[in-house]
């Protein structure tokens, strides 16, 4: 309520002018006119004439009827009406304080605000207050209608004026929205003047609180996280106006299970049963979520089988639950099958039911799927809203199929489903994904012309588009845009402008950024620090990261792994190994595991050093934790062992790194071919006792080979590299290698071909390696190629048969019988 709506309230000071009971109001007499009255408004075209004529004949003034009218006409209409005609009659008795608290009350219930506040200037100007009653009603609509700031204004005003708290029932309207709106405090205020009053305050009413106002007090407690606050609660208010039932004991648990606390939701769930109260469909919803939550399907099937035994059926939202919950745990979901489940069970599927399926199938690439669930779904009556639509165009974003995407907005416009947020978000997220960022802001533009504002989240998404196109300028502009639109920045878009600048080597527009924030008294949260924290390091500011690191912890803000890893790595690459320790040694102490980055940029520091041991320990402690390394780490572990000359460990580490799944990247490849080429002379191989003895490397061992048969250095490291690939089944990755290697001169044809060949068949893909490889060797080279195939033919896994070499051997077959034939031709034409 504005402090406008509030003026009108207060009285002139000059017209010291109170209202007066209508002494005529419980007259019989009275009370039967003002019924006439009613009904003739309700079924009269012309009332105004019949209640002129029977109101002189009983020598009454309209005023005199006028509350009693307002009290018991519904239609907001004909009291307005009414009110009108007595107002503009002549020589007539103006209507009373109560009549017009009466009309506020009507115009309240009806929701009619404008109407209201002419009423109450009405008011004001004649010197009449509204009544209490009129007050608790008009709080109780604001509240209801989501106006929560008027609401409260009155309400205090009614607390000032009447000494006297507005009817339970109100007050928990009231209590409700606030909790509702996340005004927690607030909502509390309110309850402990509610309970203060109830135990004889103020006047000393009675009533001012019952068990539904503890129960919304409880449930906001629970929803905020505060479950053990509201239990409390609970007890203290046991006997005195509040006898707990199964509700306040469903809150409680869904409380605990969203906190993941299952242990205290079965110590709640035997003290409801030893109270007598028996588990409702919402006790198990509840339970079954919690469980959901924590990927624990064995414990949801046994509250299903329990709940069928004592005859109570799992309703669809429960359900929707459940299949949600398995989608999200990765778990393996039929659709058909789930939908026929729900039906045997007696539950009929809701649209939500068909979403959170459609959105699964989508997820996991199968559109038809999807399409074909959305259609059984207009089948059976149900209507598609925007989250039906929203994974396909997920979906063909993601794919890069941005028309498919555009076309199925345009349909989902045309049957009548507008986009909303959600739906727009999600193509424009799409698109940002695909880096499509200019056909993501036309969408934007699109959105707008249609009067479907963006979010935050949504202007956070094209920003971070933008940042990663390098475009500031743009970013800047949208940010410009975003604030003319009166759309707030959250933590998450300052942070986005913070880390964008900062990537894209902009520090002074990150730090204005993070300062702006402060100024604005809008703190960041860990993840903002943590990006204004990762540019000062980026720029080799370490004070000034430590003192934003400092300065987060005084805000009481938790340091966590990315913060500490961050600054060690900086610290790293500013070769202060000493410092980069005593952070982690401080990260430890917290209790915070470090991850596979924090070991990686410590290992890097130890290279860094020249501590090649130092290095290895750290690497053996990472893996003892059960870390997995990542391309980086070993990436730096191969360049450490090629720039110290320790090639056997180099190449023992590369095979390590394959036979974990982890693919290289082009760095890793330049440090073993450097490595090899600047530590390798030829007559090394023949003295390297290493070489000989490191008998389980089929990487040495090949290389050797190669070298003794005579292949140059270079193309010796990057043959056995390719085979290393395809021997561990990373064909994909051997291709785009030899796609990068052809225009430098640096594979042996024959050996290349050989490699790729041995790859194609490892992956069961032999018969159609005509489509994956191009062969463009000679007869010579493909005899040459069947002797590198017999060497490989002896590193072949168990199981595996010498295809490729079964392929070689029929091309060696098929050139002799091209020459005979061509031989034979040569005859014939002489």
């Amino acid at each position: 309520m504005s402090k406008r709506l509030l003026s009108l309230i207060k009285p002139r000071k000059t017209l010291n002018r109170k209202p007066s009971k209508n002494p005529l109001y419980n007259d019989p007499h009275i009370k039967n006119l003002a019924h006439e009255a009613c009904i003739l408004l309700q079924t009269h075209q012309n009332w105004d004439q019949y209640l002129e004529t029977l109101l002189a004949k009983n020598s009454i003034e309209p005023s005199e009827i006028a509350q009693i009218v307002f009290d018991r006409i519904k239609d907001v209409e004909l009291g307005l009406k009414f009110y009108d005609w007595v107002v503009n009659r002549k020589y007539c008795t103006p209507i009373d304080g109560y009549a017009l608290s009466s009309l506020l009350k009507l115009l309240a219930v009806n929701k009619v605000f404008d109407e209201v506040e002419k009423l109450l200037t009405l008011m004001k100007n004649e010197g009449f207050l509204p009544s209490f009653d009129a007050c608790d009603v008009l709080i109780c609509a604001y509240a209801d209608f989501g106006l929560v700031e008027k609401a409260m204004e009155l309400y205090n005003y009614v607390n000032d004026r009447f000494n006297r708290m507005p009817t339970v029932g109100t007050c928990n309207s009231l209590l409700s929205m606030l909790l509702k709106n996340g005004e927690f405090e607030v909502a509390h205020k309110v309850y402990d003047e509610m309970l203060k009053r109830d135990n004889g305050g103020g006047d000393g009413e009675e009533g001012c609180l019952d068990v539904c106002s503890t129960g919304l007090m409880v449930k906001g407690l629970c929803e905020q996280g505060r479950v053990e606050e509201g239990r409390k609660l609970i007890e203290e208010r046991w006997g005195r106006g509040c006898v707990p039932n199964v509700v306040f004991y469903n809150v409680l648990i869904d409380g605990y299970c969203k906190k993941g606390e299952m242990g205290r939701v079965h110590r709640i769930l035997q003290e409801m049963k030893f109270k007598g109260f028996l588990p409702t469909v919402e006790t198990y919803g509840a339970l079954i979520n919690g469980f959901c939550n924590g990927g624990k399907f064995e414990e949801v099937d046994k509250l299903l089988a329990e709940m069928k035994m004592r005859g109570l059926s799992a309703n669809v939202q429960i359900v929707n639950n459940i299949i949600d919950s398995r989608y999200k745990h990765g778990c393996s979901v039929d659709p058909w099958d789930v939908i026929k489940k729900i039906q045997d069970s007696g539950c009929k599927p809701d649209i939500m039911t068909y979403n959170i399926l459609i959105c699964g199938s989508c997820n996991i690439g199968r559109v038809e799927e999807a399409h074909a669930l959305l259609e059984q779904a207009r089948k059976r009556g149900l209507t598609p809203d925007q989250f039906s639509y929203t994974p396909f165009i997920h979906f063909y974003c993601k794919r890069g199929d941005v028309d498919k995407a555009s076309n199925l907005l345009i349909e989902m416009t045309q049957r009548g489903y507008k986009p909303d947020m959600v739906t727009y978000g999600a193509l424009i997220h799409g698109l940002v994904f695909r880096g499509e960022i200019q056909v993501a802001l036309d969408i934007r533009k699109q959105m707008m012309e249609r009067q479907v504002i963006p979010d935050a989240g949504i202007y956070n998404v094209l920003m971070s588009g933008l940042f990663r196109k390098g475009m500031l300028t743009g970013a800047k502009q949208l940010l410009c845009e975003m604030l003319d639109q009166n759309v707030h920045p959250d933590a998450y878009v300052y942070t986005t402008l913070v880390d964008g600048f900062a990537r894209n080597g902009n520090l002074d527009e990150a730090k204005k950024i993070f300062d702006l924030v402060g100024e604005k008294d809008l703190d960041l949260d860990v993840v903002g620090y943590n990006a204004m924290i990762k540019a000062y390091c980026k720029f080799g500011r370490m004070n000034d990261a430590m003192l934003c690191f400092k300065k987060m912890v005084d805000r009481r803000l938790s340091p966590e792994v990315f913060t500490y890893s961050t600054l060690i790595d900086g610290y790293v690459k500013e070769k202060n190994l000493k410092t980069a320790l005593k952070i982690f040694n401080e990260m430890v102490k917290k209790k915070l595991k470090p991850n596979v980055v924090t070991y990686t940029s410590l290992i890097n520091g130890y290279y860094r050093e020249g501590d090649t041991l130092g290095a290895e320990k750290t690497f053996r402690e990472m893996k003892s934790h059960g870390i997995v390394p990542n391309v980086v780490t070993y990436t730096i572990l191969i360049g450490g062992f090629c720039k110290g000359g320790k090639l056997v460990k180099a190449a023992s580490t590369f095979e390590e790194m394959l036979v974990n799944k982890c693919i290289p990247n082009d760095v890793t490849f330049n440090y073993l071919v450097n490595g090899f080429m600047n530590n390798v002379p030829i007559s090394v191989i023949e003295k390297e006792k290493d070489f000989e003895n490191h008998e389980d490397s089929i990487f040495l061992k090949l290389f050797k080979l190669l070298m003794l048969n005579g292949l140059p250095l270079k193309k010796s490291v990057y043959s056995c590299i390719l085979i290393c690939l395809c021997q561990q089944r990373m064909l994909t990755a051997a291709l785009q290698l030899n796609r990068k290697l052809l225009s430098r001169d640096v594979l042996e044809e024959s050996f290349t071909f050989v490699a790729l060949l041995h790859g194609v068949c490892l992956e069961g893909k032999s018969r159609e390696w005509r489509d994956l490889l191009s062969c463009n060797l000679n007869k010579q080279e493909i005899e040459a190629a069947v002797k590198y195939s017999k060497m490989l033919d002896m590193y072949l896994p168990n199981g595996f048969s010498p295809e490729a070499s079964s392929i070689l051997h029929q091309l060696v077959e098929d050139f002799s019988f091209q020459n005979q034939e061509a031989e034979h031709l040569k005859v014939s034409v002489r």
